[in-house]
């Protein structure tokens, strides 16, 4: 199992000082990235975020979702949205609906931790998001 799997948590989201997710483990061992109690809590905090990167920072497309969540300082960025855009079949630049932020999570979680999710658990992932906004 990839580290992101043993922590719920498949677009290894990083731990951020103050912050606490909704079904976040009481104890969190990884000092790097947040801890979740299911892999659906992972997936809801994951869509919260890309809420986050759209109303904030009008990031809509492939392009500046990947180039926030996965800098080049730390990733190849460039072959990140490559995959991601092979993977879910969206073009780089295109803009994205909420309705898209299924399939896109999917291939993050491919290009994260190599977690291939199944779609229902991403809707269920995604439920959690939508009732809990």
């Amino acid at each position: 199992m990839t580290r992101g799997e043993l922590n719920c948590n498949p677009l290894n989201i990083r731990r951020v000082a103050g912050t606490t997710w909704k079904g976040q483990r009481a104890e969190q061992t990884d000092h790097a990235f947040v801890q979740f109690r299911t892999i659906e809590f992972g997936l809801r905090a994951a869509f919260v975020l890309l809420h986050t990167y759209s109303t904030k920072y009008h990031a809509n497309c492939i392009r500046d979702i990947i180039s926030r969540w996965a800098p080049p300082s730390e990733n190849d960025t460039d072959q990140y949205v490559r995959n991601v855009c092979k993977w879910t079949g969206f073009g780089g630049l295109q803009k994205l609906t909420e309705s898209d932020w299924p399939s896109l999570v999917q291939a993050m979680g491919r290009q994260e931790c190599g977690a291939l999710l199944g779609e229902e658990l991403i809707m269920r992932g995604f439920y959690l998001y939508k009732v809990t906004i």
